[in-house]
């Protein structure tokens, strides 16, 4: 028996279907209403968004790179300057593969090992879309050969670039410094200082020395072509352009031919010299010996070539004038001898019978004279002329350590010069409280003695050294030293000097000032420890030879120079001033294992004194100037 098929119920169906069809057609309204709005909101209220966004497609923006600020000696004579060549350049995101391209570039020009390395270097520490330099200053027919192969080495580009030239060599290296391609610690700089902006499209930066002390003023303004650009990204015409602003130019106290002759004067040893304007404290001649080739790092310096300069035993890396810290030796001397005499504790006409050596109370050590036998009767002139050690070791223990450094203190020793080079060392200037916070030690007497005389703890540099006789040539005007000496805008063609910063002044006695220069005077007149260098000088000068101990004797024995390795031997010191009568130059020398201070540093000196006060150069020196005359 059959069931019987329920039949439909059209209205509750048709029914179904209308309210089905509603929905369906709100849900459609509701998407029309949706993207009506949407284009109102992108079409009308979003108008000036989207065609800034348009625009920003259809036009880019190419920084232009200033040229850089030149540095010039205070006559004018150019020490750093710019200069265009063009770059080969790849772009590691262009490239595809990127060791096929450096192949088939090394068939077009030649690609030496040295540049190769340099370049995968560089390539690491670059982003992947940063242009990378392969070769620099290519040659006229290498533009040529690859401007004609340009089509197919995708990523690789010739670039019109400046670059720096440093034309005094490695005897300015210390002072000029050097700049180099900008690294990742460089840009993590830029963005804490709020200057990164400033440096799109600029590819180097100062490292060391003015370069980088005045690294804000030298680089100038970046600037900024509108470019219009097509659907490629080539561009097409400008549109508009903001010029950028070249940095400023820097002129010098240092004068480049009195460096040349200090230079020369060291011969072949190492070490450092500061001449100084006792009245501006300007830097007229800083040589640090030896040095390097600042042309060497513009373009990237190699690895091998960094390494040997690095790992080198000379150490030409190191500023010995800033970084070099020795003891002072006797170069102290007349310092010590002006504290004694401001301080109370001697007077001009006390002397000591000197027998060679001085003892402690109790004590069975002998703390030598570097003169056997001694000098006799001693008093302070003689002191100083002399360079008489037993005299200081009994005027150090009578003073104390602690009113010695003190006063020594207020001459800058035992800290920074505030010269505007980066870098500095402060020294060490001890004291009882200073050995007891680094040493967790007392204070022995032994090492006042010692003290007195400018070994022990005492490190010093040949700045802060030449600083000390200034106040002495000046006196008592504590002067910040400076190397730059005007600033000038190349837009306004106008030079604003930079003036000379007073850091203290120091209330001397006339009458103990005088007793101690005339004691300087005297280091160089016949008799003296030094007379020898000013033998017929047109000039009157003042000075203080200083030997550094680099070994220590055993008690009993002598120093004997010529039984030693050069590397052993005392460093030799030297500091001075001239004219005696109105002192306009002030220099302090430092010559590495020179042995005595008379024989090696105070010679340097001498020629410096020469060239700057009469213009008389070495002998070998003048040689050369006639022959490039002729």
């Amino acid at each position: 028996m059959r069931l019987a098929t329920p039949l439909k119920n059209l209205d509750r169906e048709l029914a179904r279907f209308h309210g089905r069809l509603k929905v369906g057609a709100a849900f459609v309204a509701l998407l029309a209403a949706a993207l009506l709005a949407r284009a109102f909101y992108l079409q009308i209220m979003q108008q000036e968004h989207y065609i800034e966004r348009a625009e920003s497609n259809r036009i880019s923006l190419v920084p232009a790179a200033p040229h850089r600020g030149l540095i010039l000696d205070r006559n004018g004579r150019i020490l750093a300057e710019n200069y265009s060549a063009y770059t080969l350049e790849l772009t590691r995101a262009q490239t595809g593969n990127l060791d096929a391209t450096l192949a088939e570039v090394g068939k077009l020009v030649e690609i030496t090992p040295g540049q190769l390395r340099r370049f995968r270097r560089l390539l690491s520490e670059s982003h992947e879309f940063e242009t990378v330099p392969l070769k620099s200053k290519l040659t006229d027919e290498e533009v040529a050969i690859l401007a004609a192969h340009r089509y197919r080495l995708p990523g690789v580009e010739v670039k019109a670039r400046l670059f720096r030239n440093y034309q005094a060599g490695p005897g300015m290296a210390h002072v000029l410094g050097f700049i180099g391609r900008i690294n990742d610690r460089d840009l993590k700089q830029l963005r804490e200082t709020g200057r990164e902006q400033n440096y799109r499209g600029s590819v180097h930066i100062g490292k060391t020395g003015l370069e980088q002390s005045y690294e804000t003023l030298l680089h100038g303004r970046t600037g900024f072509d509108q470019m219009e650009t097509d659907a490629s990204g080539r561009a097409v015409r400008m549109l508009s352009r903001i010029p950028p602003v070249p940095g400023k130019d820097l002129r010098l106290h240092l004068d480049v031919e009195l460096q040349a002759v200090a230079e020369h004067a060291f011969g072949d040893y190492l070490g450092g010299l500061v001449a100084l304007d006792p009245n501006t404290g300007g830097v007229l001649a800083l040589v640090s010996k030896p040095g390097f080739d600042p042309n060497l790092f513009v373009d990237g310096i190699d690895p091998e070539t960094w390494k040997s300069l690095n790992e080198s035993p000379e150490r030409p890396m190191v500023n010995r004038v800033l970084r070099g810290i020795y003891p002072p030796g006797s170069t102290i001397k007349p310092l010590m001898a002006l504290a004694g005499l401001e301080l109370g504790v001697r007077k001009a006409s006390d002397s000591i019978d000197d027998p060679g050596y001085f003892s402690l109370p109790n004590s069975r050590h002998r703390f030598r004279d570097w003169k056997a036998g001694g000098h006799g009767m001693v008093d302070l002139r003689k002191s100083i002329s002399q360079s008489c050690d037993t005299y200081y070791y009994k005027l150090a223990v009578d003073m104390g350590i602690d009113r010695m450094h003190d006063y020594l203190a207020q001459f800058g020793l035992g800290e920074k010069t505030g010269i505007d080079l980066e870098g500095e060392s402060s020294g060490l200037l001890p004291s009882r409280e200073w050995k007891q916070r680094r040493w967790k030690q007392p204070w022995y007497p032994g090492e006042t003695v010692i003290a007195g005389i400018g070994q022990g703890y005492h490190l010093t540099t040949p700045l802060q050294l030449a600083v000390a006789t200034a106040m002495l040539a000046n006196g008592g005007r504590r002067i910040e030293p400076r190397l730059v000496q005007a600033v000038r805008d190349p837009l306004a063609h106008t030079w604003q000097s930079i003036p000379g910063r007073e850091r203290g002044r120091l209330a001397i006695t006339p009458e103990h000032l005088d007793v101690v220069r005339e004691g300087m005077m005297d280091v160089l007149r016949p008799g003296g420890t030094a007379a020898a260098s000013a033998a017929g000088a047109s000039y009157t000068s003042a000075g203080k030879t200083g030997t550094a101990q680099v070994v220590g004797i055993k008690q009993g024995a002598r120093y004997d120079a010529s039984r030693l390795a050069r590397q052993h031997r005392d460093h030799a010191l030297f500091i001075a001033y001239a004219p005696a009568e109105n002192p306009t130059i002030v220099v302090a020398v430092m010559v590495e294992n020179g042995g005595s201070g008379s024989g090696t540093a105070a010679p340097v000196a001498r020629a410096v004194f020469d060239y700057y006060l009469t213009g008389k150069r070495p002998g070998s020196m003048q040689l050369e100037a006639d022959l490039a005359a002729d």
